[in-house]
């Protein structure tokens, strides 16, 4: 079997929900749409896989125009060597950023492209450990009001979640009273049973996120996500050390070497892979099994659909996040795909590769050239 063609797909939710969080600047009145990027790599057998990424027209222009050329007539079972031969081609320009996640799109096509020519879903490839996984309901944006806010958090624990997470670090950290209230408001409403975790969004800085974490153990939070610059990994090592509630970090690093830096300087207690972001799956189950050498558990960013598959091979899970807002994309883009039921999630077992198909009437009538 060979590589024949690659192609992208990008396609536009007109109704797509506009996420704001701490450290995104206000939105325009009524702004709406949301859009993602798919990348099919065809085959010699007629065999495609399809690959998941964000729909950013910089990473479509990387794949098109720094990228494809290498996986034409490459056998799509080598998917190592093909991630290695990326790697080396965007490496003076994009070890992170743009170009890694136009590597992550491809990488998850050709793992999508094995599992299907394997006749198995994803997730039995990976060697899975588990037959289903718990999910947490998430979201919590800034842009809800508190109202908006308590709905959406009940609505999770209404369809059998019976975790959910929230937005703190409003304004850039500048609305503390505000972050308070909306967490008194959501843990009243979901009661005591239900854990909560909030995301700062990189909002906080060091000190002040730690005198905030002792305020957010009084509503028994389980753990503070980002509370400061990705960047600043002695910052986060300084705030694990001083609060009780474990340090939830990773969306924004790359590659293994980042979670190897991540983790070895005490900065991550519960370490949170972006497949869209870290260099595919090739990468993710690295940086997870990476995690596990160091006893630490994984709960991946994101990218919920590709996740659930690897979550389900990653003995140190902890929990996959369920946006919300993702699942209303997902009904407009695929055709179908498994939800979760009581909080828990499992694949399709008789769907090969990660089991997704694009609708074909929306991509004829909301792709963007």
């Amino acid at each position: 079997m060979k590589i024949t063609e690659v192609t992208t797909t990008m396609l536009r939710n007109p109704e797509g929900f506009v996420i704001q969080d701490a450290t995104i600047p206000p939105l325009k009145p009524g702004a709406k749409g949301s859009a993602g990027l798919w990348v099919h790599i065809k085959t010699d057998e007629g065999i495609e896989g399809l690959g998941v990424g964000t729909g950013n027209p910089s990473i479509r222009a990387v794949i098109e125009h720094n990228l494809k050329d290498l996986l034409i007539g490459q056998d799509p079972f080598n998917i190592e060597k093909l991630w290695n031969d990326m790697f080396w081609r965007v490496r003076g320009y994009g070890r992170k950023g743009v170009a890694f996640q136009a590597l992550s799109a491809m990488d998850i096509g050709l793992w999508d492209l094995k599992a299907k020519a394997l006749g198995l879903p994803l997730y039995r490839l990976l060697n899975p450990c588990f037959e289903r996984v718990p999910v947490y309901g998430s979201g919590g944006w800034t842009n809800y009001d508190e109202k908006e806010l308590v709905a959406e958090q009940t609505g999770y624990v209404n369809r059998g979640i019976p975790r959910v997470k929230m937005k703190v670090g409003k304004d850039f950290g500048q609305s503390e009273k505000e972050d308070i209230a909306r967490l008194s408001a959501v843990r009243k409403a979901v009661g005591d049973d239900v854990e909560i975790y909030v995301d700062a969004n990189n909002g906080y800085y060091a000190k002040q996120a730690i005198r905030m974490s002792r305020i957010f153990e009084d509503f028994d939070v389980k753990w503070f996500e980002e509370p400061v610059l990705a960047d600043d990994i002695e910052g986060l090592a300084t705030i694990s050390r001083a609060t009780n509630i474990p340090v939830a970090t990773g969306e924004h690093e790359y590659t293994k070497y980042g979670f190897k830096d991540l983790i070895a300087r005490g900065a991550a207690d519960i370490v949170q892979p972006d497949i869209g972001r870290v260099g595919g799956v090739t990468e993710w189950m690295k940086a997870a099994y990476l995690a596990h050498a160091f006893n630490l558990p994984v709960a991946p960013h994101a990218v919920q659909l590709v996740h659930l598959h690897c979550a389900m091979a990653t003995p140190n899970l902890k929990v996959v996040e369920y946006l919300g807002s993702v699942e209303k994309n997902d009904d407009f883009f695929y055709t179908e795909y498994p939800k979760p039921v009581d909080g828990m999630w499992q694949p399709n077992p008789d769907k090969p590769g990660l089991g997704l198909e694009l609708n074909p009437k929306v991509v004829a009538e909301h792709s963007i050239d």
